[in-house]
């Protein structure tokens, strides 16, 4: 296959706005042309509480899951989960000054978007 266009950001939980720290907790990845939109998160407790310990990790985690069921368009996952992809994909990057922000958006090409968003996730995310 020939490798098509693709938008990618990270996902990060920034426990306290004023300081602008954060861990990267997951990443977003959209390629129109292979009709994918999916994001993967992963919280690291150990990691956070070194941050801030004071962080609700059942709440983070909620969030972070209902943003990988809007990218997944999963139908009870709200009404933003019903949009088309690209709408969604915009929705999930749009800015944000609460716990929850992501990066800039970034592209590229790809073959393979799940494969993408693996080795992405790996890279940005993982230790």
């Amino acid at each position: 296959m020939a490798p098509e266009p693709f938008q990618y950001a990270v996902l990060r939980l920034v426990p306290s706005v004023e300081r602008e720290e954060f861990l990267n907790v997951g990443v977003i990845v959209f390629c129109r042309t292979r009709r994918f939109l999916a994001a993967r998160v992963a919280l690291d407790p150990r990691r956070i509480s070194t941050l801030a310990g004071d962080v609700d990790l059942d709440s983070v985690r909620a969030h972070l899951d209902a943003r990988v069921r809007v990218a997944a368009g999963e139908a009870d996952a709200g009404p933003i989960a019903a949009l088309s992809q690209s709408e969604r994909f915009h929705w999930l990057v749009a800015p944000s000054s609460t716990i929850i922000q992501t990066s800039a958006v970034h592209s590229g090409l790809c073959e393979d978007p799940q494969l993408t968003l693996t080795n992405l996730f790996n890279r940005l995310v993982s230790l």
